[in-house]
C-alpha cells in the first residue's frame, strides 16, 4: 500500500513539505517489514501550523452552529465513501485483523461523527440564569496528541469536538499509526474545512508533541498516551497555564458476582480483556471471581482463550493481532516473565511468539490466575493480551481490590440481579463502569480518575472541554 503524503505535513489549508524533515521508517507490525518513510517535524513546523491556526481562529470561532453542523455532515459523507480506505490503513499501519480494522477500528469515525453531529443539533450555547447571561465560547488554538492503539477513534474524539467548538487545532498523530490521520486530514481537506482550521505536523514525542504542549500560541492541549507522556504534557503546559486534558493509562477490573452465568460471564471476560490484541487502556485486564469459584473460572477462561489465534487471517475466528512495534511486544514479554517469576499461577500462554508464528510481533494469549494486588502484573498496564484472574473472598474485599489501583479509567461489574450490579457500581471509582456487558454508548463521557487523568471525551462531554464559559453579569434580554 502506498500512502499520500508521508513525506508532507497539512499546513494552512494545503499540503506542505517539512522545514528540515527527519525520517521514520513506519514497519508493518504483522510482518515486521517496512512499508513507508514519514517526515517528522520540529519546532519550526509546529510555529508554522500554530501560526496558521491563530489566523483562522476569528473567522472559524464566529460561524454558526448550523455551518458546523453542515461541515460536519460533508465529513461524514467523505468518510463513510473513503471507509475502506480507512480500514486497509488502519489493518496495515497496526497489524490489526481486516475484521476488526473495519468493523472495530475504522467503524469508530462514523460513530463519533453521528453522534456529535446529533449533539450539536440539540446544545445550547447560551443560556440565560437571572441577570447573567452564560455564554459557551471556544477556547482557541488547541494542539491535539493522539496514540496509535486507536488511531481513528482518537483523532475523531479531538478534532471533531474541536472543530464543532469553533477551535483551530494543531494535530500530531503517533508516528507509529499516521497512514489513517493522513487520511482523515484528505476527508477534511475535501469537506471544505477552512484553511487553517486544521492543521496536522507529524512527528515524535520530543520533537513536536513537546513544541505543542510548550508553545505560547497554544490555549489548550489535549493528549491521549501513557501516563508517564501526559505528565510531560502537563509540565511543559503548565508554563502557559494552559488548559490540559488528559486520557491516560488504565488497569479496570472486571468484578465478578458470585449470582452471574459463570460460562457466559467468563467467555466474554476473556473477550472484552483481548479486544484489540489487549492494547486499549479501558479494557478489563483484572478479572475479580470469587474465592471458592476460582478453579472453574480458571477452566472456562482457558477454553475461551485457546480459541484465539494469532496470526494475520480474514476468517471470522476470533484473531489477535501483533503489538504494535519491537519495543511494546519486548516490554509485555518482561512483564509475563514478571507474573510467572512472583509465582502467578500461569494458565495459558507465557513468554515467546505462539506456535508456528515466526514473524510479527505477535504474543501468546495468556492467562494468570491467583494474582495478589501487590504484583506487578495486577499493578502496571500492560497493554498487551494477559488476564489477570484475582479471586476475592467477599464484597468489600472485591471492591478493595478494584479501587486499589492507582488507575481509573474503567471499572466492569457483573450479576444476575441488576440492582446489586448498580449498588456496586456507585462503590468503584472509576470514570466509567460497565455493568453486564451492555453495548458502546457513544454519548458515555468518556475519562477517568487518579492516574488515569483528567477531563472527558466523548458526546457532549467531549465537547464542552474545548469550551470556555464567560458570564456576562447584568444582562437583561428584552
Amino acid at each position: 500500500m502506498t500512502m499520500p503524503h508521508t513525506t508532507q505535513f497539512y499546513i494552512d489549508g494545503r499540503w506542505a513539505d517539512p522545514a528540515a524533515p527527519r525520517w521514520f521508517t513506519v514497519i508493518d507490525p504483522a510482518t515486521e517489514q517496512a512499508v513507508s518513510q514519514l517526515a517528522l517535524g520540529n519546532e519550526q513546523d509546529v510555529d508554522r501550523a500554530v501560526a496558521a491556526a491563530r489566523r483562522a481562529f476569528p473567522t472559524w470561532s464566529e460561524t454558526t452552529v448550523a455551518e458546523r453542523i453542515a461541515l460536519l455532515k460533508r465529513i461524514l459523507t467523505g468518510y463513510q465513501r473513503r471507509y475502506e480506505e480507512f480500514a486497509t490503513a488502519i489493518h496495515r499501519e497496526m497489524g490489526a485483523p481486516v475484521k476488526f480494522a473495519r468493523d472495530g477500528q475504522a467503524a469508530r469515525g462514523v460513530a463519533h461523527l453521528e453522534t456529535l453531529i446529533e449533539v450539536l443539533e440539540n446544545f445550547a450555547f447560551e443560556e440565560q440564569r437571572g441577570s447573567t447571561r452564560l455564554r459557551l465560547e471556544p477556547i482557541g488554538v488547541c494542539g491535539l496528541i493522539t496514540p496509535w492503539n486507536w488511531p481513528v477513534n482518537q483523532v475523531a474524539v479531538k478534532v471533531l469536538p474541536a472543530l464543532a467548538a469553533g477551535c483551530t487545532m494543531v494535530l500530531k498523530p503517533s508516528e507509529y499509526s499516521p497512514f489513517s490521520a493522513l487520511l482523515f486530514a484528505e476527508v477534511l481537506h475535501d469537506a471544505g474545512v477552512p484553511a487553517g482550521v486544521f492543521n496536522l505536523v507529524n512527528g515524535d514525542g520530543p520533537g513536536v508533541g513537546a513544541a505543542l504542549a510548550s508553545h505560547p500560541g497554544i490555549e489548550m492541549v489535549s493528549f491521549t498516551g501513557s501516563t508517564r507522556a501526559g505528565v510531560d504534557v502537563a509540565r511543559l503546559a503548565a508554563v502557559g497555564v494552559k488548559r490540559v486534558a488528559q486520557e491516560l493509562g488504565g488497569k479496570s477490573a472486571n468484578l465478578l458476582l458470585d449470582d452471574v452465568d459463570l460460562e457466559n460471564a467468563v467467555t466474554r471476560a476473556v473477550a472484552a480483556c483481548f479486544t484489540n490484541s489487549g492494547q486499549s487502556c479501558s479494557i478489563p485486564t483484572r478479572l475479580l471471581v470469587p474465592r471458592a469459584r476460582l478453579e472453574e473460572v480458571n477452566a472456562i477462561a482457558r477454553r475461551a482463550a485457546i480459541q484465539y489465534r494469532s496470526g494475520p487471517g480474514e476468517d471470522d475466528k476470533p484473531q489477535l493481532g501483533p503489538l504494535v512495534n519491537s519495543t511494546q511486544f519486548e516490554r509485555v514479554q518482561q512483564l509475563i516473565q514478571r507474573g510467572s517469576d512472583e509465582q502467578a499461577e500461569l494458565v495459558l500462554g507465557g513468554t515467546g511468539r505462539p506456535e508456528g508464528v515466526q514473524q510479527g510481533y505477535y504474543v501468546k494469549p495468556t492467562i494468570f490466575s491467583r494474582v495478589t494486588p501487590d504484583m506487578a502484573i495486577a499493578r502496571e498496564e500492560i497493554f498487551g493480551p494477559v488476564l489477570c484472574i484475582m479471586p476475592y473472598d467477599d464484597e468489600d474485599q472485591a471492591i478493595d481490590i478494584a479501587n486499589g489501583s492507582d488507575y481509573g479509567l474503567a471499572a466492569y461489574v457483573q450479576s444476575a440481579n441488576p440492582e446489586r450490579a448498580q449498588a456496586i457500581a456507585r462503590r468503584l471509582r472509576a470514570g466509567q463502569v460497565h455493568i453486564n456487558y451492555p453495548p458502546v454508548d457513544f454519548h458515555a463521557p468518556f475519562g477517568g480518575y487518579r492516574r488515569s487523568g483528567n477531563g472527558r471525551e466523548w458526546g457532549e462531554a467531549g465537547l464542552r472541554e474545548f469550551l470556555e464559559v464567560k458570564a456576562m453579569v447584568g444582562y437583561y434580554p428584552d
